[in-house]
């Protein structure tokens, strides 16, 4: 396969992992929606499923797409090399210059990609029932509105009567 058809084949194959990718994250982010969006959406505690697998199994799925889009980045990278280096000699004629950039991005490159492996995350029990969201969310909560304030804010904004004073 010449190098053109061979280019065209991997670009294909990253812009379907692209949108691949794209579609999961909707999925898991509106539709397979996590515990308490579930609740609020549902009314009770349900587990939300499509195709028998759960939001964490396309994770994993979104997850190993990535990684292929990564190999299929590098392997698009290797093969427009010549062109990379040409137009960036071009952009930045003084050789100083760029091998600072070069080396900056290097740097760059490698602190986004360990940066998850050198992090220690906070670690606390949760307590009955799960759903801790930690002291964001605490905070968050103390700040809204009691609930039957809360109930009469979203029957104004719905443009629905308070029931409670219909009765």
């Amino acid at each position: 396969m010449d190098k053109s058809k061979l280019n065209f084949v991997i670009d294909g194959l990253m812009f379907f992992c692209l949108m691949a990718m794209a579609g999961l994250g909707f999925l898991m982010e509106y539709v397979l929606v996590p515990g308490r969006q579930a609740w609020s959406k549902y009314g009770r505690n349900v587990e939300l499923s499509w195709l028998g697998w759960d939001r964490h199994d396309w994770g994993d799925i979104h997850l190993y797409l990535a990684f292929t889009l990564l190999g299929l980045l590098t392997i698009h990278l290797i093969l427009h090399w010549q062109m990379i280096l040409g137009l960036y000699t071009r952009l930045l004629p003084e050789p100083q210059t760029r091998s600072r950039l070069a080396w900056a991005a290097l740097v760059l490159t490698v602190l986004l990609l360990s940066f998850p492996f050198l992090i220690t995350p906070n670690v606390s029990e949760r307590g009955r029932g799960g759903g801790g969201r930690g002291r964001m969310h605490s905070a968050l909560k103390a700040m809204s509105p009691p609930a039957g304030m809360q109930a009469q804010l979203e029957n104004r904004h719905l443009g629905s009567p308070d029931i409670r004073r219909l009765s």
